[in-house]
């Protein structure tokens, strides 16, 4: 099926609408997402995915449709694995959490510009080189072979080198003023960290965008399926982030479950290269017969690798108590940090949820919960911040 310009035109601008609304009606005023809220859209989203994947098996048939959701689904996957560092980046900013949704839509917008023109730069290499195969499926193993080896993004320092060179040659404050990027100190115009993290969070996208584009164009190679399957898998991003903070933690296999998914696309690109072949040193320069998987095997193996992930991680024991202590130091830290807490109302909340969460450590095994590398440490910092609540209260 081929998608007509009148179609492509509608298509971008019902998600630039979409963008637009997002800003409009939910960031233009700082605020913090309630559960509710988040959840309401979030499922928004999803279902306008869900009904444009219907509308696809409808016009363009079943190959059409079954190739969006496999690639929606994956590219999806990856999205909530982005979290995880979009996350880390925040809080080594320490991003006021009212101000967070502004920094997560810039994220998204950036995402969706990088990732359209690297689909459109992939789809050109594809047609004018189709040993381009080779080179994304080799991509993915490697990739996947990196998931593998489990390292931890937590330690990921967001004071990167572009970060450095910012500070280095343009004069930055160290707080905030709001959402602001730029403030006056001393009557001196000057960039506020707000800047700094959007610039971090696009370098990430950057990187992001290396590994999703080749995982979907394993999975389809028409354009306009990768693109609307990439834009809505980043629709309602934002809003996930808010459903799911404090429990991207529990997700402990999600990293193998990817690495699983990626290392099958890439072997799926190396056969579809092997089956399309023109390499003089591979078979003389012909087509090599191979077996090729399925759009149907495909879906069912992205889903099914999944399920079983996020199965797995959510009745892990040690995948609890991972998610209560990683919770835990993260309230204790926010509370500790003055800054953060200048607040009343922002205080009470944080000292409330790390009630909640050493209220969760006392009931934990203890072979499950020092099986966490930093568990006393992290106690030894709910303890300080005992402390400095009972300072505050007496003050």
């Amino acid at each position: 099926m081929n998608v007509s310009p009148l179609i492509w035109g509608i298509t971008i601008v019902v998600i630039l609408a979409l963008l637009a609304f997002d800003y409009f009606f939910h960031i233009r005023k700082a605020h913090i997402p309630t559960l509710k809220e988040a959840a309401i859209w979030s499922s928004i989203y999803v279902g306008l995915a869900v009904v444009f994947g219907i509308a696809m098996f409808a016009f363009g048939g079943a190959t059409m449709g079954g190739e969006y959701f496999a690639g929606y689904i994956t590219e999806k996957a990856l999205s909530v694995d982005n979290l995880f560092v979009f996350l880390v980046i925040m809080a080594s900013f320490k991003v006021p959490r009212e101000d967070q949704q502004k920094v997560l839509l810039f994220g998204i917008v950036f995402a969706l510009i990088a990732r359209t023109g690297f689909i459109f730069a992939g789809a050109a290499l594809i047609n004018t080189w189709s040993w381009m195969f080779y080179i994304f499926g080799i991509i993915l193993l490697v990739t996947a072979g990196n998931l593998l080896k489990g390292e931890d993004s937590g330690d990921d320092d967001a004071d990167n080198f572009i970060i450095k060179l910012a500070k280095r040659f343009f004069n930055t404050s160290e707080h905030y003023d709001g959402d602001k990027l730029v403030t006056k100190i001393d009557g001196k115009k000057v960039l506020t960290p707000m800047l700094l993290v959007m610039v971090a969070i696009g370098g990430t996208d950057l990187l992001f965008a290396l590994d999703s584009i080749p995982a979907i164009f394993g999975l389809t190679q028409n354009v306009y399926i990768v693109f609307t399957a990439t834009a809505f898998s980043l629709m309602g991003l934002r809003q996930l982030y808010f459903l799911l903070d404090g429990l991207l933690d529990r997700l402990i296999y999600l990293s193998y479950g990817l690495a699983a998914i990626l290392a099958f696309i890439g072997v799926k690109l190396v056969l579809h290269a092997l089956h399309e072949n023109n390499l003089p040193f591979i078979n003389g320069g012909e087509h090599v017969p191979v077996f090729e998987i399925s759009t149907g095997l495909s879906l069912t193996v992205i889903i099914g690798v999944l399920v079983v992930t996020v199965v797995a991680s959510l009745v892990s024991k040690s995948g609890k108590a991972q998610t209560v202590l990683n919770n835990a130091r993260r309230h204790a830290v926010s509370y500790l940090d003055l800054d953060y807490t200048a607040d009343k109302g922002e205080r009470e909340r944080v000292y409330n949820l790390l009630m909640e969460e050493e209220k969760a450590i006392a009931v934990l095994e203890t072979k499950y919960r020092d099986k966490h590398p930093e568990s006393e440490e992290i106690l030894e910092q709910i303890a300080e911040a005992h402390q400095a609540h009972a300072d505050h209260l007496s003050a």
